[in-house]
């Protein structure tokens, strides 16, 4: 439990909480509690699937300015543009499924929380963009490299050239998210999609997520071989064993899993 980052679990959910009002401002503390929080939720085995949520109002309005703004070059060099990486890659490399809840604002360093989750689940009423440009600086926490992913350059940069805001009905039809709800509703509909991870099969969970993450980063080959290890490597756990004993005896969709 940090001061301004928790984590709260449920029903097997996770839910990573961003608290620091008024806006959420990420600031370095904020970002060592979010790589605390990523290593608590990863090692956890109660925990099936995570919801990263920044409460009703707003997710997360961007890293804080105030902090950064008096940063030379060599303290940004050497250390500050460091943990902005580390803690978006610790976010990245929880191997469950993770869930966005946004609501209001989910900007800069915001949507560079929310680009880290598997799937987004935004709010009527959301906002979201890399809107560092109007600072003259560029996204630092991941947002030129996992936007451009996950919409494509062109749209990418888009975003990060202009530094516009997005509406949510935008940013559902670019790809940026994967569901509008009405505001009041985030995040519920997040952890209801969170749910339906919980008690499936964990490590075919996470190997999945592995392969297309790693994949992504190398060629066509490359990325087949990873498959291929990850699809081998299944068939040493119960999980298999247990899936494809139940498919053959009861038909599918009926399995118990235990993560093992």
């Amino acid at each position: 439990m940090g001061e301004f980052v928790r984590v709260e679990v449920e029903d097997g959910i996770a839910t990573i909480r961003l608290d620091r009002p008024k806006m959420n401002a990420l600031n370095a503390q904020m970002q060592r509690e979010l790589i605390d929080a990523a290593r608590q939720v990863t090692q956890d085995d109660a925990v099936g699937a995570v919801v990263l949520y920044g409460g009703e109002k707003v997710f997360a309005a961007g890293a804080d300015i105030k902090e950064m703004a008096p940063m030379s070059y060599a303290q940004m060099s050497a250390g500050h543009s460091r943990l902005l990486q580390d803690f978006a890659r610790a976010l990245a490399g929880i191997p469950k499924p993770v869930i966005a809840a946004i609501t209001g604002y989910a900007l800069g360093g915001g949507l560079e929380v929310a680009l880290t989750a598997d799937f987004r689940v935004a709010g009527e009423g959301a906002k979201v963009g890399q809107p560092e440009i109007q600072l003259g600086i560029i996204p630092g926490a991941g947002g030129t490299q996992r936007l451009s992913r996950l919409i494509g350059p062109t749209k990418a940069k888009d975003l990060i050239f202009s530094g516009r805001h997005v509406a949510a009905d935008e940013a559902l039809v670019i790809g940026l998210v994967d569901r509008v709800v009405p505001d009041a509703d985030v995040y519920t509909a997040a952890r209801e999609w969170a749910a339906t991870f919980v008690g499936g099969p964990a490590i075919a969970l996470r190997a999945a997520k592995q392969a297309i993450d790693a994949g992504l980063e190398v060629d066509l080959e490359t990325g087949l071989e990873i498959e291929r290890t990850q699809f081998a490597a299944l068939f040493a756990t119960e999980d298999q064993a247990a899936g494809m004993r139940s498919f053959m005896e009861e038909g599918p969709g009926k399995a118990k899993f235990t993560g093992r």
